[in-house]
C-alpha cells in the first residue's frame, strides 16, 4: 500500500473523527509509553505531542496536528528507539535479560497488533472517502482476522 499523501494527513472523514495524522502519531506514542521503561526511562520525544496523542482525548478534539515533517519525525525517532530497546534486550545488554526477553515479547506483539488496528481503520478511510485501494493482507500464517482487524499470533 502506498502511504498517504501529506494533504491526507491532516484530512478528517467528519468532525468528530480522528485525522489519519493523528492515527499515525497515536501509534508512534502508545509505542514510547509501553516501552519507554523496559531499559531507560526516556522522556517523550516530542512532549508537546504527549497530550494530543492520547486516546483520551475525544476524536473532535483530535484536528489540531502537527506538520507532516514533525509527525513523521516522531514516528521515526520513536521507531529507532523501539528498535534500541529490542536490540539492547535480544543483545543481553539490559539486567534481567531473559525476563525483559519475556516481556518484550508480549508488548512487541502489542504493539503490532495496535498498529494492525489502527492501519486497518487509515486502510477503510482512504478506501471508502479517497478512493484508493484496500492494502492485501499479509501473506503469513501468524497473521489471521479476528473481529475484522488484523491479529498477529506468533504461536500460529
Amino acid at each position: 500500500m502506498e502511504g498517504p499523501h501529506p494533504d491526507e494527513i491532516t484530512w478528517r472523514p467528519h468532525e468528530d473523527s480522528s485525522a489519519i495524522g493523528w492515527h499515525l502519531g497515536h501509534q508512534a506514542h502508545v509505542a514510547h509509553f509501553m516501552v519507554r521503561n523496559l531499559t531507560a526511562a526516556e522522556p517523550s520525544p516530542d512532549p508537546e505531542l504527549d497530550g494530543l496523542m492520547d486516546s483520551a482525548n475525544r476524536e473532535k478534539f483530535r484536528g489540531a496536528l502537527p506538520t507532516v515533517e514533525r509527525l513523521g519525525a516522531f514516528r521515526d525517532t520513536v521507531a529507532e528507539r523501539v528498535h534500541a530497546r529490542m536490540n539492547d534486550i535480544a543483545g543481553g545488554r539490559v539486567a534481567a535479560p531473559d525476563q525483559l526477553t519475556v516481556v518484550a515479547r508480549h508488548l512487541l506483539v502489542a504493539l503490532i497488533n495496535h498498529e494492525y488496528q489502527h492501519d486497518q481503520w487509515i486502510g477503510e478511510v482512504r478506501a471508502n472517502d479517497l478512493g484508493h485501494a484496500l492494502p492485501t493482507d499479509p501473506d503469513t500464517d501468524q497473521v489471521s482476522r479476528l473481529d475484522g482487524y488484523l491479529v498477529l499470533n506468533p504461536l500460529a
